[in-house]
């Protein structure tokens, strides 16, 4: 298994190699040059294993023997026994054929936990091989970096630094980051958007000289390890619903588009998919681009669903280099010329993407209307992520005779003033967390300025 770069021009990488890589030296994504594909008895074969049992079987073509079996299903196997569910990622009935895959029962209450408990662990395991040190550089909208700092906080060869909005997430995701004081977690409050974040540690990935050496580390979506390990619960919850037997549909809050994605991997290897429906807020580049064939940047809007306030949706570009039969070339003009004004998709791939994907969008004020209809109808409290994805699902979807899942990105509680702007009074943290707002804070305010973040990155790394 090598992978390779969306943007064609950068080495094929080895499944270690591109885990401690992150993003491609010409810019791109990596993604798997051939994908692994399923049977469907091997598919039906993986009904009522455990989530770590399927975990291990869907990863391992990825990993391709670089890490020895026994050693790489014992990090599996810790990576979810740190969820406070058995089944990991419980399904839950919403009507006739509408299912809620809850995806918050990890330890910072959000999907982001399914990956970055694995990758810390994968990160640290290789690190330790190599007898090397690596800094982790990533930028947040509100839920990647408290699963980051949590998932590699007790990583004894990385230093990570975590970059998010200022002010621009909400009380309790920025607690959960700024809480943990372990000498290895610095959390960077940047005076700008989470897209001014996202730029500047793409630079830095871009030119590492700053580091003199040191390896950077990505643990946002571009890195595949996130994506392989989100692959698993579209092939475990799908299976669970009849799979291969019948089609799934899933509906997918979106913002970076890397969950989503991993569900189309998921399709791709052999799970029978009927449709994706991509769930978004006011800030809408997918569901423009889907619907309108407006590939174009808007200004950002701030919303009650924090987490998906995205102007570019940086793996997007692992679909358009599928969508373009795998054209490097194609899709980097394509994206110097979207940096540079609004711009469209050529007509077969946007003909390609529609017959699989469809979208919708919600305002503010529909959100507050999905929280509290769901909660009218099925008793459920959603986040307001959760509610898009909700609403979307409803209004979207193809069919009402195949199953639709309906991704359940974050617990109510993390934001818990949507939830109040909508009715209600709220909603309790859990009790490992019921403490969380009268805990420690620690973190540095600084400008969006690149020269001033690394300069606080070599002066803090250990």
């Amino acid at each position: 298994m090598r992978y390779i770069s969306t943007r064609g021009q950068a080495p094929a990488l080895s499944f270690e190699e591109v885990v401690l890589t992150g993003m491609a030296s010409d810019g791109g994504l990596y993604v798997p040059e051939t994908l692994p594909e399923f049977s469907r008895d091997e598919l039906a074969d993986m009904a009522g294993l455990s989530y770590a049992e399927i975990a291990f079987r869907v990863m391992k073509p990825f990993v391709n023997g670089e890490i020895d079996d026994a050693t790489f299903q014992s990090i599996v196997t810790e990576a979810y026994a740190t969820f406070n569910h058995d089944a990991v990622l419980p399904l839950k009935q919403l009507d006739a054929n509408h299912f809620l895959l809850e995806q918050f029962h990890g330890p910072t209450l959000a999907f982001k936990d399914v990956a970055l408990q694995l990758l810390g662990r994968l990160l640290d395991h290789f690190l330790k091989k190599r007898g090397e040190r690596a800094v982790i550089m990533g930028a947040t909208s509100g839920d990647t970096g408290s699963a980051a700092i949590e998932g590699c906080r007790h990583c004894d060869n990385l230093d990570i630094f975590i970059l998010h909005p200022h002010n621009r997430v909400s009380e309790v995701q920025r607690r959960q980051m700024t809480s943990v004081l372990a000498n290895n977690v610095f959390n960077i409050a940047i005076e700008g958007n989470f897209d001014d974040a996202q730029a500047m540690v793409k630079a830095s990935f871009a030119d590492q000289s700053f580091l003199n050496g040191t390896r950077l580390v990505a643990v946002n979506s571009i890195n595949w390890a996130r994506i392989m390990a989100q692959i698993v619960y579209y092939i475990a919850s799908g299976v669970a619903l009849g799979a291969p037997h019948r089609e799934v549909s899933f509906c997918v809050p979106s913002a970076n588009f890397g969950n989503v994605f991993a569900g189309y991997m998921a399709y791709k290897m052999g799970l029978p998919v009927k449709q994706f429906i991509i769930a978004t807020n006011a800030n809408d580049i997918l569901h423009r681009t889907l619907t309108a064939n407006d590939f174009s940047k808007k200004e950002l809007a701030a919303t009650l669903a924090p987490s998906m306030d995205i102007v570019v949706s940086s793996n997007f570009e692992r679909l358009l280099f599928d969508a373009y039969d795998r054209d490097g070339l194609a899709v980097a003009a394509l994206l110097e010329r979207f940096q540079q004004e609004p711009t469209a998709l050529a007509d077969a791939p946007l003909a390609t993407l529609r017959e699989k994907f469809s979208s919708y969008s919600v305002d503010d004020a529909t959100i507050l209307e999905a929280i509290r209809d769901a909660h009218k109808r099925t008793g459920e409290m959603l986040d307001p992520h959760t509610a898009t994805g909700y609403r979307a699902a409803e209004r979207a979807r193809a069919d009402q005779s195949t199953p639709m899942i309906t991704l359940a990105t974050a617990h109510p509680a993390k934001f818990a003033e949507a939830v109040v702007k909508a009715g209600f009074p709220g909603v309790p943290l859990p009790p490992h967390m019921e403490d969380l707002i009268e805990r420690e804070e620690r973190y540095t305010v600084l400008p969006a300025e690149l020269a001033a973040v690394q300069q606080y990155v070599v002066e803090n790394r250990r």
